[in-house]
């Protein structure tokens, strides 16, 4: 089934949007790379547009606008939590709830497998769990608030995907545009109340640095950082709308749910984190449970 490879495909691709995402947040905020993100990820679906096309429907339309408000809160709640840290334990708490909602909305609407799939099923999900442990002696621990973030931006994530599975095979990349658009037109709102709000709260005359948001101190890197996030992120939901198209809701969000994989390598090579031989575990296993899936 090509449904499984593009899963996995889509795995590695968001894995890396969201480091970048997390990295850009570090440095100008997560709601900031948020609304770039919205923009970057925009402009490149309304170019690709032309070639893939798509048919614009109520449907299609009503369902892609549902999925960009989630859409809003999600990316913004796994780029906070992102930010917080530690990468390693978030993103797969993160992916595990991902792959809990959707999987059971799939199951519950029929979605069916010989023996073999559901065995695969659960390879994946544990292979999720391997992926991000971390067995390190004196390893960061999460916060209350970092995990409930986590579990928030999951849940998002799995109804992102519930929602995105709704729409008309036939609108293409519509569904996605419509999310991008939503999703930019409620984080620039953001944005812009946080610009009023900091402008309201200085006093007259104030010149200190650092009063307000004045763009001068926003680094360079971290605004082209948000912004390839968003080019990033909008690629993996392509493979993910076209995943939906040619497999199920269960299996994509499984496989989807496996993107800490890509996250956690970037993080090794970029960051110098190390990657535990239970990490490669996982990652062998998720291997092994897309190749089960495909013959499920």
């Amino acid at each position: 089934m090509p449904a499984a490879l593009l899963g996995l495909l889509s795995a590695l691709v968001y894995g890396s949007a969201d480091f970048v995402g997390g990295v850009a947040a570090r440095r100008v905020g997560a709601v900031r790379t948020t609304a770039l993100g919205a923009v970057s990820g925009l402009a490149l679906l309304l170019l690709a547009l032309p070639v893939v096309g798509g048919a614009w429907s109520a449907s299609a339309v009503g369902w892609a606008a549902a999925s960009g408000v989630v859409g809003s809160a999600a990316i913004f709640l796994l780029y906070a939590c992102l930010a917080v840290g530690p990468m390693s334990i978030l993103s797969p708490l993160t992916a595990v709830v991902s792959a809990v909602v959707p999987m059971i909305v799939g199951l519950i609407g029929g979605d069916r497998f010989a023996p073999i799939g559901y065995v695969a099923l659960g390879l994946a999900l544990v292979a999720v769990v391997l992926v991000g442990f971390v067995p390190e002696r004196g390893a960061v621990r999460p916060s209350g608030r970092a995990l409930l973030m986590a579990v928030g931006a999951g849940a998002g994530i799995g109804l992102f995907l519930v929602l995105l599975d709704q729409t008309p095979a036939d609108s293409g990349l519509v569904p996605l545009i419509v999310n991008r658009a939503v999703n930019g037109a409620i984080m620039w709102s953001v944005v812009g109340a946080m610009v009023v709000a900091a402008r309201r709260a200085r006093a007259p005359g104030d010149r200190l640095p650092g009063a307000g948001l004045p763009r001068a101190r926003l680094p360079r890197a971290g605004l082209l950082l948000a912004a390839l996030s968003g080019v990033i992120d909008a690629t993996a939901n392509t493979i993910i709308l076209l995943g939906l198209r040619l497999g199920d809701l269960t299996t994509m969000s499984v496989l989807v749910a496996l993107y800490p994989a890509g996250t956690i390598l970037l993080a090794a090579l970029v960051l110098r984190e190390r990657v535990a031989p239970v990490q490669w575990a996982g990652l062998a296993l998720a291997v092994i449970a897309a190749a089960l899936l495909s013959i499920a």
